[in-house]
């Protein structure tokens, strides 16, 4: 499970960057308790898609992506076990953070093991 990709995003590096976040526990934390992972350094739909590779999208905008991006991150984060969510910074930049004002799993219980299961097959 640890080499699994979920589109263009790798499990394994995403839980490296969380044990190098938590290991520096004041640094690069904002205002709502988000620790950036990665940045895509861009906010362009387009190139969001591409880099991520969501090619499933109903549509092109940015709502089909942010919904996109709402599940993906819900996924990751059960896999993962911690709260990821994905947002844009100040200079309009998608990014993967880490939420540490949410528990992990808080919002996901009971679907840890069927999605889990799903993933793997």
């Amino acid at each position: 499970m640890d080499e699994a990709k979920i589109y263009n995003v790798c499990l394994q590096r995403v839980k490296f960057q969380i044990t190098n976040a938590k290991q520096k526990p004041n640094s690069g934390a904002d205002v709502e308790g988000r620790k950036i992972l990665e940045s895509y350094c861009t906010g362009d739909v387009n190139e969001i898609i591409d880099i991520l590779e969501l090619y499933d999208l109903d549509s092109l905008d940015r709502n089909a992506l942010h919904e996109k991006l709402e599940d993906l991150a819900y996924t990751i984060s059960i896999l993962v076990r911690e709260s990821i969510m994905f947002d844009y910074d100040e200079n309009g930049c998608l990014g993967l953070y880490l939420d540490q004002k949410r528990r992990p799993g808080e919002e996901c219980e009971g679907a840890d093991a069927a999605l889990a299961a799903s993933a793997q097959g």
